[in-house]
């Protein structure tokens, strides 16, 4: 099961040392040896150090990622500074605008198994950073991203999500429980729960078992997508808002059916959508604004989906909910970051 994000405002110094403390303890969780554990102090202590110095808003989020039995850490420093004219310069070692010694990016993309960045002058920056415990994961040809973030005041988010692949599909749900708090929790986690049990189905079906799981529970908005060669097949019920975007970033918004699965979910449909190579896939909870758009990032497509997912978090989350965002995007054969 896919766990929640961790989020750190960082502004200034000392919260910049919290966040590479944060990091360092769920490395350690996560076995990494003590060495891979420096090499995750230092990566998220040099995005905190960027984030003080030149941010407006600068956030990181940390969340345990997991492929088969490899676990790794991934981290999103987002912010909404001045953003980077030229992101290739500012890369390079020696390179600064703040009086330091220009290492940072440079630094962080070395010691990280993957390493994405994404600017635009005047709306700020995104750079995503992948460590392992062990040796990486194969490459695989769903490239996926997603931010789980609980409301202020929360200590658990109220969302879930997860990927599995089924049979010769890959599979994604999303849930978001009735309110939020451990209730909301609980009632988001039992679908996930149903998810993993179930057999390989279409989305319907795991939506029809999930609604029979979740009735002891304050129920959910749940959505199931499944892309399966040139289709996406899709099934959901609440307001989890979901579009296919294709290579050339024509949206086609997905149809989710009016209830709260577990208790009124009255009608129930599944629907089936053109996918290819290329085609990226967006799910959100209504944690974020239902007008989220990515026409105005030009670019952003082509990065990393974890940063299609930051990017969106930052400037559509609502802030008084729960907020995920899910994002994924099948790559050509051969291609891998």
């Amino acid at each position: 099961m896919e766990v929640s994000s961790t989020a750190i405002p960082v502004t200034e110094s000392s919260q910049a040392g919290h966040a590479r403390r944060t990091a360092a303890a769920l490395a350690a969780r996560l076995g990494f040896s003590e060495e891979a554990q420096g090499k995750v102090s230092i990566v998220v202590s040099e995005a905190a150090k960027n984030l003080v110095a030149h941010a407006r808003e600068g956030l990181i989020l940390l969340r345990a990622i997991h492929a088969g039995p490899l676990g790794g850490l991934e981290m999103l420093a987002l912010d909404k500074g001045p953003g980077m004219a030229d992101v290739e310069r500012c890369l390079r070692d020696g390179f600064s605008t703040a009086g330091t010694s220009g290492v940072g990016l440079g630094a962080m993309r070395r010691m990280s198994t993957l390493f994405d960045i994404y600017s635009m002058p005047g709306m700020g920056t995104a750079v995503v950073a992948q460590l392992w415990a062990d040796k990486p994961p194969p490459p695989c040809r769903m490239e996926v991203g997603a931010v789980c973030v609980a409301m202020t005041g929360e200590e658990v988010c109220g969302d879930s999500w997860v990927v599995d692949y089924k049979m010769d599909r890959c599979v994604f749900l999303v849930a978001d429980g009735l309110g939020h708090g451990p209730e909301a929790a609980r009632a988001s986690r039992a679908a996930v729960v149903s998810f993993l049990e179930q057999t390989p189905r279409e989305p319907l079906e795991l939506l029809r078992g999930a609604h029979q799981e979740l009735r002891s529970t304050r129920g959910a908005a749940v959505s199931v997508a499944a892309v399966q060669e040139a289709q996406l097949h899709y099934a959901g019920v609440g307001n989890i808002s979901a579009a296919v975007v294709a290579p050339g970033g024509t949206i086609q918004r997905l149809v989710s059916m009016n209830g709260t699965l577990g208790h009124q979910a009255p009608r129930m449909q599944q629907f089936s959508y053109p996918w290819s190579v290329g085609s990226t896939l967006v799910m959100c909870s209504d944690g974020l604004a239902t007008q989220w758009r990515l026409d105005a990032y030009p670019g952003l497509l082509a990065r990393h989906p974890s940063l299609v997912a930051g990017v969106l978090y930052r400037d559509f989350a609502r802030g008084r909910d729960d907020a995920t965002v899910l994002v994924a995007r099948e790559l050509p054969r051969g291609e891998s970051r």
